[in-house]
């Protein structure tokens, strides 16, 4: 058994840091450049690895270099690579440029529109989670999960909510502006997920569970060097958290924790530490979060 599959993208990452934006047609250096492993769901299943929790991934990659460090990595972290497809399709790039808080992105799908959902591979899991998905593939892994009573949480994007699928969901994951694009306002009632967590801009969260008690999570305050990754972090401290019985605004708080750690990195993954290290840091900070049932 698993405690989480993640479902979604697998990409490798260009980032680099400039000084300005290039102008039409014009050359410049970038300052720092960092290169790995991405895409939103792995990112999220390799916080939840390094935790202690046991993973699986359902995605594709293509029968190239990058697709190979894909599953080697997830192998030498522990992730059941069971549900990965290689398909001959070069695997998923994204390259991101950012000067401040301003970032660019240009992303080439490749392999990752070749992943199919495996029913029998879902089975083993407590939890899945999708994060950059179709609407197919969103439609019919939650009514896969609702079917058989595995928890499921989506962090939808920009992807629309397929008709029927919100109530199914039993943790939304979007940001302030995804939510106000697709209801109209930030009120929390408006949405049929039985739990629902928006990030707010500027920090926080706003949390709606499933008894309609709505709470606020407050940001912690970092110098923001990159903010790659941190919503799928953010995602990671979420479930981490549900899956061990806390209540959703602790969850959420550990979800704010990773995100914290995250934005004071280049690059999706180069935060990532062990439990005791997250444990270490949320005593730092006075989080009292219910580690081992003790805040």
């Amino acid at each position: 058994m698993l405690d989480v599959i993640g479902i979604g993208n697998l990409n490798y990452d260009i980032i680099m840091l400039v000084d300005r934006f290039p102008e039409f047609h014009e050359k410049i250096s970038a300052k720092k450049a960092v290169f790995g492993l991405g895409g939103a769901a792995g990112n999220t299943i390799t916080w939840l690895a390094h935790m202690g929790l046991k993973t699986g991934f359902i995605g594709a990659v293509g029968n190239d270099e990058v697709g190979r460090a894909h599953i080697e990595y997830f192998k030498k972290i522990g992730v059941d690579t069971g549900g990965i497809k290689v398909v001959d399709v070069p695997s998923g790039i994204a390259v991101v440029i950012i000067h401040g808080e301003d970032k660019r992105i240009v992303k080439y799908l490749g392999a990752n529109e070749k992943r199919e959902l495996d029913f029998d591979y879902m089975k083993q899991a407590r939890h899945i989670h999708l994060s950059s998905n179709p609407e197919r593939i969103i439609k019919e892994a939650v009514e896969f999960a609702s079917e058989n009573g595995i928890g499921v949480s989506v962090d939808i994007g920009e992807a629309p909510l397929p008709a029927g699928i919100e109530e199914k969901i039993d943790y939304l994951l979007m940001n302030e502006d995804e939510y106000r694009r697709k209801f109209g306002s930030l009120d929390p009632s408006l949405s049929t997920a039985k739990n629902l967590i928006i990030t707010l801009n500027g920090g926080g969260a706003l949390v709606r569970d499933s008894k309609g008690r709505v709470r606020e999570v407050r940001g912690l305050s970092a110098e923001v060097v990159d903010s790659t990754g941190a919503g799928d972090s953010f995602a990671a401290g979420v479930i981490f958290g549900v899956l061990n019985g806390w209540s959703l605004e602790d969850s959420a708080k550990l979800g704010m924790l990773l995100a914290y750690l995250t934005v004071q990195k280049v690059g999706a993954r180069s935060a990532v530490v062990p439990l005791e290290r997250i444990v270490e840091k949320s005593r730092e900070l006075n989080l009292n979060l219910p580690f081992d049932g003790n805040p």
